[in-house]
């Protein structure tokens, strides 16, 4: 199944004609139309309505993945759910990198240290630490 195909099917599956899937999308059932058939592709704020609408993800429209909803991996959940960048158990599980090339821990602790610090100056604070 190709992107259009895929497209074509999930707005069957909501029941939707080609003209109400594209007044919803803000484009024209011409349009919507090419892209079903694969003859144009959609644009990226398209794609991103597109999966909204449908509740997919981008990579599933464009058949990057066979996987429809969107999810995270276990380790981008961790990351998310602690959010706390300095705890020793995100530097381990989440690579950092800059100019493509991985900080080691003492870097990420020093990036860390020198985003409080910065933060603290720009309030005016005398402590660095939050």
């Amino acid at each position: 199944m190709n992107c259009g195909e895929r497209i074509a099917k999930l707005r069957e599956d909501l029941g939707l004609t080609q003209g109400e899937l594209a007044a919803r999308l803000g484009i024209t059932r011409a349009s919507l139309s090419h892209y079903e058939t694969n003859r144009r592709q959609p644009d990226y704020e398209t794609l991103s309505a597109m999966a909204d609408l449908f509740d997919v993800s981008v990579d599933y429209l464009m058949k990057r993945t066979d996987h429809m909803k969107k999810s995270l991996t276990p380790d981008v959940s961790f990351f998310v759910d602690q959010l706390e960048l300095s705890d020793e158990a995100i530097l381990e599980k989440i690579d950092f990198t800059v100019d493509g090339r991985k900080l080691t821990a003492e870097e990420a602790r020093r990036f860390i240290a020198f985003v409080r610090a910065e933060r603290a100056m720009l309030r005016g604070d005398d402590k660095a630490d939050s």
